[in-house]
């Protein structure tokens, strides 16, 4: 038991100080690192499909993903204008075409959760471009905007365990994930509401009230996105869905919050940098 934990720990704060180093350091450092997430993220989600008999392109799904998450990158950083996304009209298509000749059974599911797949995991991440690009920055290159959103998710995440695991009581979803509790969820919302008001006094491009409301919308959707993966996992019947990081699971099992949170919390970020 103990060794489970100093492994889980360890993993943790390894995961935390690449995410985060690799993010303040340099926006190809931070390009890097999401490149990796999103192509490992596709692998296992294309992987888990497989579990449940569909069978996804690996291939142009993953070739789909980096486009778009590239693409992102590129255009908000001001290197290449609107028409790279254009690059995904011919691989939609051959996805389409290389389905006739692959001869696998449910043709058009597999279809849909080769676009489907590829949408899910490298679009909210692509989104991450537009949280350290934004022309109303100090600088070109902004990451504090970013970090603040990471550790709203972690602090909704350990909110969530500790209280739940200390007082929960009242299960949340229980058809989908049994271990979750309202109590949990509150606590996560509590905790990400008091590292939003400490954020404040460091990222001062957003104001205190904003702050709050990106909290709010940060471990709801974060707590639907988590929702969301288990939902997946439970349709073919695994635990986690990798087991890339020791003691946490894979690349989706930390990332799940963000993949919903995220292009909320982007919308938000859009309305009110001005």
């Amino acid at each position: 038991m103990r060794n489970n934990f100093t492994i889980r720990v360890l993993t943790a704060i390894v995961f935390a100080v690449v995410l985060i180093g690799g993010t303040l350091w340099h926006p190809l450092s931070f390009f890097a690192v999401f490149f990796t997430v999103v192509i490992l993220g596709l692998f296992e989600f294309f992987r888990l499909l497989r579990v449940a008999k569909i069978e996804p392109q690996y291939i142009t799904g993953i070739l789909l993903g980096v486009v778009i998450f590239t693409g992102n990158f590129l255009f908000a950083n001001k290197l290449v204008d609107f028409k790279i996304f254009l690059l995904v009209i011919p691989i939609l298509t051959a996805i389409m075409i290389i389905e006739l000749y692959r001869e696998k059974e449910n043709p058009f599911s597999n279809i849909a959760f080769t676009i489907f797949g590829a949408s899910y995991i490298s679009i909210p991440f692509a989104i991450l471009s537009w949280f350290v690009f934004n022309p109303v920055y100090p600088e070109s290159y902004y990451p504090m905007v970013l970090i603040g959103f990471f550790l709203l998710i972690w602090a909704n995440d350990s909110g969530a365990y500790i209280v739940g695991s200390l007082i929960g009581r009242n299960k949340l979803f229980e058809r989908i994930s049994p271990k979750k509790t309202w109590e949990g969820f509150i606590g996560g919302g509590i905790f990400s509401l008091l590292i939003a008001w400490l954020i404040s006094f460091y990222v001062t491009e957003i104001s205190l009230i904003d702050w709050i409301v990106i909290a709010l919308i940060t471990f709801v959707f974060g707590t639907f996105g988590d929702l969301i993966e288990s939902l997946l996992k439970r349709m073919v019947k695994v635990k986690d869905s990798g087991n890339i990081l020791p003691g946490h699971g894979g690349i989706l099992d930390r990332f799940d919050s963000i993949i919903v949170a995220a292009p909320m919390v982007f919308i938000y970020l859009m309305i009110v940098l001005k």
